[in-house]
């Protein structure tokens, strides 16, 4: 059966975890020297594997913004035109995540059955150049069982090899630069997994959201999501949090698509505090 036939079936037909409730404390600081323009990417994303219960956005200065959803994925910006000063950002949000079960033996597809909307998703992009990666791709996961296993195969092979290492790469760094230096953090991790998955035909794209970490001090997570059974499944290479637990922001071919905050203007980052709290299990 073509993928495009599984489609509408979905929503409805996957089996689903337990309801949790997640609440959402988001704090940014910046000190701005001239007029800045902001573009933040914060808001919890609302969709059929977690709903918005409710939510805020507030600026400590008063400044003029206004939020905008992308019109094909459906996550939202806020723009923001600051002052000179100390400007702050408060992003709240209570979040109920129900999201679909994970299917271990879900199946790769032909090019052929992709549906139109997930091609673009073969790509190379800035940060994961498929095209320079295909060969070691094919030499470490060409052989493996297609599907499921293959791309959980991907993540585990970079969890062992890549190191975690705060500092070890930059805002341009690159899957080819981690696949040789074998450091990075997790949007690096997440850029080999897409990258190798490319290579193999297999369509993926970043995803960035809030996580619960042990340690590192709070920040944004990012992981990969590969196109397998007809719907898009997270992976986690930094197994650093519960992927099923990740509250969502955006989804993007790369960084370039997802960053939390775009800047136009001479502006510091003075602290940045993106908390998530698991408040609740609801048993539907």
């Amino acid at each position: 059966m073509p993928v495009s036939a599984l489609l509408p079936l979905l929503p409805s037909a996957a089996p689903r975890l337990k309801e949790r409730v997640f609440r959402i404390d988001c704090e940014l600081s910046y000190e701005v020297s001239a007029p800045t323009d902001f573009v933040f990417l914060v808001h919890a994303l609302d969709d059929p594997e977690q709903r918005i219960s409710g939510e805020s956005i507030a600026f400590h200065s008063k400044v003029p913004f206004h939020v905008f959803a992308d019109p094909t994925q459906g996550h939202r910006f806020t723009r923001v035109r600051a002052e000179a000063g100390r400007f702050t950002l408060l992003y709240r949000a209570l979040v109920r995540k129900r999201p679909f079960a994970r299917d271990l033996q879900a199946p790769e597809h032909p090019v052929h059955e992709l549906p139109d909307h997930v091609l673009h998703n073969l790509a190379p992009t800035r940060y994961c150049e498929s095209d320079h990666l295909g060969r070691a791709a094919l030499q470490l996961f060409g052989d493996l069982p297609p599907g499921h296993p293959r791309v959980q195969a991907i993540a585990d092979w970079i969890h062992e090899h890549i190191e975690y290492a705060i500092g070890s790469t930059g805002p341009t760094t690159t899957a080819r630069e981690v696949f040789v230096q074998r450091a990075g953090v997790c949007r690096d991790f997440a850029h080999l997994g897409i990258t190798f998955c490319r290579a193999l035909n297999i369509p993926a794209r970043l995803a960035v959201g809030y996580a619960h970490f042990d340690e590192p001090p709070p920040d944004f997570h990012a992981v990969f999501e590969a196109w397998l059974g007809g719907r898009w499944v997270l992976f986690d290479p930094t197994k650093m949090s519960q992927v099923e637990d990740l509250v969502r922001i955006a989804s993007g071919r790369d960084a370039k698509d997802v960053a939390f905050a775009t800047l136009f203007g001479p502006a510091r980052m003075l602290s940045m505090n993106p908390q998530i709290e698991a408040v609740g299990r609801l048993k539907l």
